[in-house]
């Protein structure tokens, strides 16, 4: 539903166009929003000035920049009034959560013995001496952070008995989801079995019937799994939707660093443990730090829990490899940084794939986890400033990349993970020899062995 909304600068006033003009009114570079009424999700293109972010981003500010709800200009809480006293709440009970010991102690066992972390930093050799032999024997290490071996075969799990359990301490009996591919939605609906909670399920038509095997998952949990006729941006508006119509028995579960504050910084918290992993494991293996972190970017919950712990880490290069899909020119992507343009959806500002009339353009990617038009507003900020790098790979490039470590390391890895591991194609060549590479390996595969085999390869 379009509307204008009404925001507050500390230059003054201004109006957010949506569906009814083309463009957004640009407002000066250094600008904060008060905004607490919205009921659409999403407005038009705005053009970004000159950044004053990167001004201060090695000074004290840049970490109050980091743990606050907004990033620069992205964040926030675009919501409907009435979701604004529930969001203070969740805020308070997750802060609260944070420095409970009991909590923590409890999330500890259950990441450790439920999740099965922590997750193997692997060497792989024999994908480290391939791309050596296409470089004169030179080459960077290779790494992989091994996530697909936790319970329920992804990342998701991190983030999903969290949040569950915060539910269960804060009273609340009734679990909603939204699921893309349907790893969070096995994620949400085990951590759910485990807890006793009730869980429902959106789900995008079209993706469940691109992943029927996470549908059938989720079905035996106990959850209930409701179709939404769409993909992942309509299941996740009708998921929003149903919370909203149900606040005072229901807890809204994200799964993606996406949404209105506090959700984005919660995924990203609990999905830290990554980071902080890697950075003990590769200390035990090698004495130092990685030279290069690589993650797809969907929504940004895998790479962040991966980034997160290194972003102070300068000397580190973090990057986000996106969907290409059948390539950038085509319109047939998910390459929100690439070619997106700030906006709000669902709550929340960052980069969005839209129109000239602030439509949201819709995704692609054979890797179904990676179809949104947004981003995390995290990594839109870390984006600006030049701390993290972003680049594309294309659906060929990924089917290529499940085939070959599949060949070369006997592991079958997610299609959105196969985006990080064919950006190495670009990487390694650039790399000085025994330089250490780590690649978050998100989710396991087996969900997309069926794709991969009947896909037919598009010819010149």
């Amino acid at each position: 539903m379009a509307c204008n909304i009404n925001v507050e600068s500390i230059l003054g006033q201004g109006i957010f166009a949506t569906t009814s003009s083309k463009k957004l009114q640009a407002f000066p570079s250094h600008h904060t929003y008060k905004a607490n009424v919205i009921s659409c999700v999403a407005i038009g293109p705005t053009p970004i000035p000159q950044l004053p972010w990167k001004l201060v981003f090695h000074e004290k500010e840049r970490q109050s920049l980091l743990s606050n709800e907004k990033f620069g200009i992205y964040g926030g809480k675009f919501v409907p009034e009435t979701l604004i006293s529930p969001l203070t709440k969740l805020d308070y009970e997750f802060n609260s959560a944070l420095r409970d010991p009991q909590f923590q102690m409890n999330l500890q066992v259950a990441l450790k013995d439920y999740v099965g972390r922590e997750t193997p930093l692997y060497f792989a050799q024999r994908l480290t001496d391939y791309y050596k032999s296409l470089n004169k024997g030179i080459g960077p290490d290779i790494y992989l952070k091994r996530e697909d071996l936790n319970h329920g075969g992804a990342h998701k799990i991190n983030n999903a008995i969290a949040q569950a359990m915060l539910a269960k301490r804060m009273g609340c009996k009734n679990v909603v989801a939204s699921t893309g591919a349907g790893q969070h939605g096995v994620a949400t609906a085990a951590a759910c079995a485990k807890l006793s909670l009730e869980c429902t399920i959106f789900m995008g038509s079209l993706d469940m019937e691109r992943q029927p095997s996470n549908v059938l998952l989720m079905n035996h949990l106990g959850a209930k799994v409701k179709c939404v006729e769409g993909s992942f941006k309509d299941a996740m508006s009708e998921g929003i939707r149903n919370w909203v119509n149900n606040l005072e028995t229901s807890y809204f579960l994200a799964g993606a660093a996406i949404g209105p504050h506090p959700c984005p910084t919660m995924v990203r918290e609990f999905q830290s443990i990554i980071g902080k992993e890697t950075r003990k494991q590769a200390m035990d293996k090698w004495g130092g730090k990685p030279h290069v972190l690589v993650a797809c970017v969907g929504s940004g919950s895998n790479a962040l829990g991966l980034f997160h712990e290194f972003i102070q880490d300068v000397d580190v290069r973090l990057i986000g490899v996106e969907a290409g899909g059948i390539g950038l020119d085509s319109g047939k992507h998910s390459a929100t940084m690439a070619r997106g343009e700030v906006g709000v959806y669902h709550g929340a500002m960052s980069y969005l794939l839209q129109d000239e009339e602030g439509q949201i353009i819709g995704p692609h990617s054979i890797g179904v986890g990676l179809e949104y038009p947004g981003v995390s507003p995290e990594l839109s900020y870390l984006k600006d400033i030049g701390r993290a790098e972003f680049s594309t790979v294309t659906d060929e490039e990924a089917i290529k990349a499940y085939k070959r470590l599949c060949i070369l390391e006997g592991i079958f890895p997610a299609l959105e993970s196969c985006h990080a591991l064919a950006f190495l194609d670009k990487l390694c060549s650039t790399l000085k020899d025994g330089e250490k590479v780590i690649v978050n390996l998100s989710g396991r595969g087996d969900k997309d062995a069926e794709a991969v085999f009947n896909h037919t390869p598009k010819h010149k």
